[in-house]
């Protein structure tokens, strides 16, 4: 390997002789030689600058005197470019101070002030950059440090050594030395984001290229690598073990909390502090699992839409509201729902009415006021769902409901038919029903282990799989409501037992009804496996019993629910039974279409327009003109059929009357 493919991260000796030239190559120096930085481009470019001041200037300047005063001139470069980008940074609100902060550093490396103090005001800048224009900072899942071993030795152990200690083969000859990972000193100044931007941008006049080329979760994960290689086992089970205490939560709610301070300033919190960032480095995927709260998320992901919206970027505004909904507020949706429906309503309709307003061009300040309801809205929701878990009362009320609420439809649905087939005497008919319902059972417990423990399941998927799978019902009930309800007359009934005496029921039939029984359960099962993942975190180690003894009691209550309907529905006349049974799927039909269309727009597939109108979840009817429209299109569908056989019906006794 060349020496330019090397690693290294000792950015203060190896910068170049005029630091302007490293800000031409972090801003590309590709582009045209007029054209000005994306605002992520100089936002990016100010962090990495920054960092290099909060790591490097300790080191040349102490005690007011320069020891270096190449570096020194290069750090004042560093502020003055900065200060230059942040002028020319997007208008915003906190702008001014902003500024005037970076001038302040400036000044204070001017005047020789101590480097703890310029350490200090370059991260207050680097971190209100990065708060007030959104950059990523974060890796998106969880980094692959089993990958980024083999990576470490491909790329950079012939300069920086097989353990990182900057003693590769290539190292020798090299002024200065790569560096060595294992450097305490050093390394407690160096965050994550920091390796990470190094190993994105390179320095400019060293070996240490830019290694850009690989993936964006490749250079976050070498950059986790490198930060561990110095964790000794010891330090890494003290961290484990203070994590699973629960103790140091509130400083790592998510990975950017984690990648954006220094190990030395993070330690400096709190004694249990450095244990548990060096166990989190190694084991990201811990903080990843704990993920950020539901509504905290959601209000990230506002802010965001606002920014883009700034940014004249719709199509991503209205993308961050829909995140905001699908992989926030939806999954507290529940439980909100079981302490105080009113608010679940309002916040949800406050957030199809955001998206609308992105889509139709609504004015940033408009924007911006409707995300400041959102967030007074998600308050109150915070305050009725508890800061501090859900308490077990809720806990046993939420889990039941979730279970008791999404079933019954499915129990009414598998009613319905089994009391057909045990009512015409048609038993082998009753293989098929429940194939259905037992394979979308497997298919529910493959759903909960691929959602738990190989993937997350993305807000969009979600409610893709539910508007496809709701809406494929619908038209399975229609077609078997449909069929059912040509049997409720007495001549159309004797018909078919004719026709059926030696033969099962047709083949489309049964499979049509296996189908129902099928979607009819998995539709209500996915839903439930990703209600209870969310439920399950929210209640805590304390709560969780109650969860479990909330489900106990759903499955009694349906099992007499469905027991009670099966029973009575058997006994019901001839006729009767099956009007009320193609009456009930019919129903159930226009219900599911409300909720695959509601899914489908809640995913951002399809447009939501608000309307003054009565909402009914139970029903599947919400307040937009697009699903109401739908469910009228489905509704008008039963009747038209309901009229289509009773005219077929009467047509035989009419022309049998003048006989």
């Amino acid at each position: 390997m060349q020496p330019q493919a090397s690693l290294s991260l000792r950015a203060g000796r190896w910068l170049p002789a005029a630091a302007l030239c490293l800000l031409l190559l972090t801003l590309g120096a590709a582009r045209p030689a007029l054209a000005a930085p994306t605002p992520a481009e100089a936002a990016q470019t100010v962090i990495h600058m920054l960092d290099y001041v909060g790591v490097d200037y300790p080191e040349f300047v102490q005690d007011g005197k320069v020891l270096d005063e190449a570096e020194y001139q290069e750090q004042k470069e560093f502020a003055t470019q900065s200060l230059a980008l942040v002028q020319q940074l997007p208008a915003h609100a906190e702008q001014a101070q902003l500024v005037a902060k970076a001038r302040e550093l400036l000044a204070r490396i001017e005047a020789k002030a101590p480097g703890a103090e310029v350490s200090r005001r370059a991260a207050e800048v680097r971190g209100d950059v990065v708060r007030m224009y959104k950059v990523a900072v974060a890796p998106r899942a969880a980094p692959d440090l089993v990958r980024a071993a083999t990576l470490f030795q491909a790329q950079c152990a012939s300069c920086h050594g097989a353990q990182g200690r900057g003693d590769g083969p290539l190292a020798r000859g090299m002024d200065p030395a790569p560096s060595n990972f294992h450097d305490a000193a050093r390394m407690d100044q160096r965050s994550l984001y920091g390796l990470y931007n190094t190993i994105s941008l390179g320095v400019n006049g060293t070996p240490m290229r830019s290694f850009n080329e690989l993936s964006e979760a490749d250079r976050w994960a070498l950059a986790f690598f490198a930060a561990d290689l110095r964790t000794t086992p010891e330090l890494a089970a003290r961290g484990e073990a203070a994590w699973k205490e629960g103790k140091g939560r509130e400083s790592f709610q998510a990975l950017q909390s984690l990648v954006m301070r220094a190990p030395g300033e993070i330690a400096a919190a709190g004694p249990d502090l450095g244990p548990l960032h060096a166990y989190l480095v190694r084991h990201p995927a811990a903080l990843a699992a704990a993920g950020e709260p539901p509504l905290q998320f959601t209000r990230s992901r506002l802010a965001d839409a606002v920014q883009a919206v700034r940014a004249n970027d719709r199509a991503a505004a209205r993308q961050h509201a829909i995140t905001a909904y699908l992989e926030g507020f939806e999954l507290v949706e529940a439980a909100l729902d079981n302490v105080d429906p009113a608010l679940r309503r309002d916040t949800e309709r406050e957030m199809i009415a955001l998206r609308a307003a992105i889509t139709d061009g609504a004015p940033v300040e408009d924007i911006a006021a409707r995300v400041a309801r959102i967030d007074g809205l998600l308050d109150q929701a915070d305050a009725k769902l508890g800061n501090e878990g859900l308490s077990p009362t809720t806990a046993f009320v939420s889990s039941l409901l979730i279970l008791l609420r999404e079933g019954l439809e499915a129990i009414l649905v598998l009613a319905a038919i089994g009391a057909f087939v045990v009512k015409t005497g048609r038993r082998d008919a009753l293989p098929y029903v429940h194939a259905g319902w037992i394979a979308a059972v497997l298919l529910g417990v493959v759903t909960w282990f691929v959602a738990t423990h190989v993937i997350a399941v993305s807000g969009a998927n979600r409610e893709l799989t539910e508007g496809v799978t709701a809406l494929l019902a619908a038209a399975m009930l229609l077609y078997v409501g449909w069929w059912l309800h040509g049997k409720s007359y007495a001549q159309a009934w004797n018909a078919f037992i004719r026709q059926q005496v030696t033969s099962a029921l047709g083949r489309r039939t049964l499979w049509a009804m296996a189908g129902v029984s099928f979607l009819a359960v998995y539709r209500e099962l996915f839903e439930v496996v990703l209600f209870y993942q969310t439920l399950w975190v929210q209640a805590g180690a304390g709560g969780r019993d109650a969860v479990l003894w909330g489900i106990a009691a759903a499955a009694v209550l349906l099992a007499v629910i469905g027991g009670a309907i099966l029973k009575y529905s058997v006994r019901l006349p001839i006729g009767p039974f099956f009007g009320a049974t193609s009456a009930l799927l019919a129903l159930l039909a226009v219900v599911f279409v409300g909720h695959g269309i509601a899914a489908l727009q809640e995913a951002g597939v399809l447009r939501s327009t608000l309307v003054e109108f009565v909402e009914w979840p139970l029903l599947g009817v919400h307040p937009t003109a697009e699903g109401l429209a739908w469910q009228g299109a489905a509704l008008a569908a039963v009747i038209g059929g309901w009229l289509l056989h009773r005219r077929r019906n009467q047509r035989p006794v009419t022309a049998a009357q003048p006989r």
